[in-house]
């Protein structure tokens, strides 16, 4: 088949198992492959994780949630009829096409075997090795060989082939006004409503990922003691780290954890004059939204550093650079921890400054320069 199959198609199934921050990078590349025929829907297949960045993404029309076995995090089980049961789930769907979307490291032919189980007659992705019948359209994988693409524009490179090319393109988010509400309460019962606000959150699914508790703890107590409005945020799973960094701080620190919605986090992260994020869904969120970033950035993928929003990459260079590991193979994180709290605490003060906010380096608080 040819790419001009794909004119015809209305009934998209997008294919992106993985978790929050990835599906919020396939959202740029998901709107041009819907605005490339007109009346196209695309139905969004997975994970959990990855719903709930689709629960502020517009350019989804419908989620289907799938653990899949050959994903990190799914479920365990020891029969197949979840799996068979959601092969009849896709084929009564009758998807007119799918677009699988993996980062580099991945194989598309599980998902693509399940949808050709589905009867969904025109299947995309990327391959590194011959995919037969798996696919109709299958473009060679050329990272990390040949090129290194941000993750946003590489799925924008996918779909282009298929008759949806784009120039780049923000991630686009909705935030509703009843989360907005929310979020002013929230502010306003801890006396942050009208002033700077800065938000840190020190979660990341993956431990290599994750910038030392410690560490955190040092640059949130300069900020606070420079009197910048911080507030630490995270979700139930982010509870342990926090408390962590809490506990390491020789000041207390206001923390918001475990109540946040994707839709509430989304609003508070655009409240937000800056955000301190690892390299985490929070950080792509942030992305999405145009806040500031300073990105605690893992030397682990090259891909997914903020997409087309002002931000400061944090890091220490090392040998094992580019590892794609969840745990730190050589299990000394110095990607990490090579990056010392001051600079931290310079990125964000620059950031600000940038905003027009002058923070001093005393408790006195901030000012707007004028």
């Amino acid at each position: 088949m040819t790419a001009q199959s794909w004119d015809t198609a209305r009934r998209v199934l997008c294919v992106r198992l993985d978790s929050f921050g990835d599906v919020l990078m396939t959202g740029p590349a998901m709107e041009a492959l819907r605005d490339a025929v007109p009346g196209r829907t695309i139905t969004l297949l997975t994970s959990p994780s990855g719903a709930q960045a689709a629960s502020v993404m517009p350019v989804f029309d419908d989620v289907i949630c799938y653990e899949a076995p050959w994903m990190k995090h799914s479920a365990q089980r020891s029969r197949g009829d979840i799996d068979r049961a959601f092969i009849e789930q896709l084929a009564a769907a009758r998807f007119d096409a799918a677009c699988i979307c993996t980062v580099s490291s991945q194989t598309p032919f599980p998902a693509a075997l399940a949808c050709l189980l589905a009867d969904i007659p025109l299947r995309l992705a990327h391959v590194r090795e011959q995919g037969y019948q798996l696919l109709t359209h299958a473009v060679p994988e050329p990272e990390p060989a040949q090129d290194v693409r941000h993750e946003v524009q590489r799925q924008l490179d996918l779909v282009a082939t298929v008759g949806a090319p784009a120039a780049a393109r923000p991630i686009h988010v909705d935030v509703n006004e009843e989360d907005r509400r929310a979020v002013a309460m929230e502010l306003t019962a801890r006396g942050l409503a009208m002033a700077p606000l800065v938000v840190l959150h020190p979660g990341a699914s993956a431990p290599s990922r994750r910038y030392p508790a410690a560490r955190y703890a040092a640059a949130a107590e300069q900020l606070v003691a420079d009197g910048v409005p911080l507030l630490v945020v995270g979700g139930d799973t982010d509870r342990p780290v926090v408390d962590a960094l809490q506990a390491a701080a020789g000041v207390e620190l206001p923390t918001w954890v475990g109540s946040l919605s994707t839709g509430v986090l989304a609003a508070l992260l655009e409240r937000a004059d800056v955000v301190i994020a690892n390299n985490s869904g929070p950080a792509h969120l942030a992305s999405a939204l145009g806040t500031p970033i300073v990105s605690l950035y893992a030397m682990t993928n090259p891909q997914h550093t903020p997409w087309m929003v002002q931000h400061d990459v944090l890091q220490h260079d090392v040998p094992c650079r580019w590892c794609r590991r969840s745990e730190c193979p050589e299990l000394h994180h110095r990607c990490l921890t090579g990056v010392e709290p001051a600079q931290v605490v310079e990125a964000v003060r620059g950031r600000l400054r940038a905003l027009g906010i002058r923070v001093p380096t005393t408790s006195r608080g901030l000012t707007c320069v004028s």
